[in-house]
């Protein structure tokens, strides 16, 4: 199956989607792969003038070459188009990503958090859900079709301190499926393509359950990190804090419960685990600190919004959502209108 996947796209040349730019540029001319990229701004300017720096976790530092552009004429329909955008530049991308896709393509959404697709498949209580808070206007599934997505839990960290520059890959685990469910050619094709770049992929029969799980954790360490300005280790080691996250991840917990995505850690195993990381500042609080837009729809708004759906109380999680919210409107980096 892997020789129909040769032209594939990246959308986002961030920390993520540079990687992924990153160990695709580094196959062996065998592969015939074309790789190309959609980006504005200083990261294409940057890419059509000296192409991506990528920094292998070797250390050694290649010159991908690829085709860049921000307009997907200049590109043509793709096998494969890789989404690595936070949530909130999403409903801004997918009229560009829809330029890229033919019948065949598949869409391979890397994000943080809830996904727009999530409920499309799902069963239960929330099947087909749609949610405003992720979705607006309703463009995103207009332009990407679910039928042709499929989701991805990213289990590696990178930093691109400038555009076009991608290093400090630290992991390498991807775990990818179909919404639907079930493990499909085209799903293995994928996996094979990125296992051969240097990826360990698992293709997951319910990715939904995968990214619920990520997303456990993410949802509480992120907004609290970025509230206080604290690393991982000091959120962990503040036991009034660490129980508070504690009880907004119980309420999640018994959302996941009622859609078919049970969690059988209890939240201090997963505290245990995210504290062996150390002193690790989390991508939330890296946008506080440079203004970026915060991606908290993803990762907590659209778990409070599920718990409406449901009933299911969570006046903890509101708690957070709330002022993490309000935090960032101070400072402009969530919009004023919603909510």
């Amino acid at each position: 199956m892997t020789h129909h996947l040769k032209k594939i796209a990246v959308v986002g040349l961030g920390a993520v989607g540079g990687a992924f730019a990153g160990l695709l540029g580094t196959l062996p001319p065998a592969h015939n792969l074309q790789l190309s990229a959609i980006a504005r701004g200083k990261a294409l300017t940057a890419l059509q003038t000296q192409g991506l720096a990528w920094t292998h976790a070797s250390g050694q530092t290649h010159q991908v070459a690829l085709t860049a552009s921000d307009d997907p004429a200049d590109l043509g329909p793709q096998d494969v188009v890789i989404v690595a955008v936070k949530g909130p530049s999403l409903s801004g991308v997918a009229p560009l990503v829809q330029g890229l896709l033919a019948p065949h393509t598949v869409v391979l959404v890397a994000m943080n958090g809830v996904p727009w697709w999530f409920f499309d498949g799902l069963g239960g209580a929330c099947d087909g859900l749609q949610l405003p808070v992720l979705d607006p206007q309703g463009v995103i599934a207009q332009c990407l079709p679910t039928s042709q997505v499929l989701g991805c839990v990213v289990h590696f960290s990178a930093q691109s301190p400038s555009a076009g520059v991608v290093q400090n890959m630290k992991g390498n685990h991807l775990i990818i499926g179909e919404p639907a469910g079930g493990v499909s050619a085209r799903a293995q094709a994928l996996a094979d393509v990125l296992n051969a770049a240097g990826f360990d992929v698992k293709v997951s029969p319910r990715i939904q359950q995968d990214i619920w799980f990520k997303l456990w954790g993410n949802m509480t360490m992120n907004p609290v990190s970025a509230l206080t300005g604290a690393p991982c280790d000091q959120i962990l080691d503040d036991d009034l804090v660490r129980s508070f996250c504690s009880a907004v991840m119980l309420e999640a917990q018994a959302i996941g419960t009622r859609i078919g995505c049970d969690i059988s850690q209890a939240p201090e195993d997963r505290h245990a685990v995210t504290r062996k990381l150390g002193a690790f500042k989390t991508s939330m609080l890296q946008d506080v600190e440079q203004g970026r837009a915060l991606e908290l729809d993803t990762l907590l708004g659209a778990v409070r919004a599920m718990g409406q759906h449901l009933q299911v109380p969570t006046p903890s999680m509101d708690a957070l959502y709330g002022l993490t919210r309000l935090m960032a409107r101070t400072r402009g980096i969530y919009p004023k209108n919603d909510g």
